[in-house]
């Protein structure tokens, strides 16, 4: 199984940011996929998640109404596309993916993380 992240950089406050986690080893579109992040000092918290099937999404009350979080079943990645950025949303981002195989047991996956850094 492997998540792994990317598009994490340095952004100036009101820039964009484009995040994707590409997934493999395990059934994706059977999964709930979110986006959580760490700052330094602080305990990971949710961004956002998605459902199996796209068709529900859910956001931390302090990304609301700028991040999207999408997800294509045939390509197997999740992407988090981050509009006005604040310094607050600097963090290390992690894809998490949360379900289960046919007649096997949940599961719960990590990535290794992408960090964004928000900074004038």
């Amino acid at each position: 199984v492997q998540l792994v992240e990317s598009g994490g950089g340095l952004v100036q406050p009101g820039g964009s940011l484009r995040l994707s986690c590409a997934a493999s080893g395990f059934t994706f579109r059977r999964y709930v996929m979110s986006w959580y992040r760490q700052a330094p000092g602080k305990e990971r918290e949710l961004v956002a998640s998605i459902t199996s099937d796209g068709g529900s999404t859910n956001y931390g009350d302090s990304v609301k109404g700028r991040f999207t979080i999408s997800r294509d079943n045939a390509k197997n990645t999740m992407v988090l596309q981050m509009n006005s950025l604040k310094p607050e949303d600097t963090a290390v981002y992690y894809c998490k993916s949360a379900g289960r195989e046919i007649l096997r047991p949940y599961q719960e996956y990590w990535g290794q993380g992408t960090q964004v850094t928000v900074s004038s």
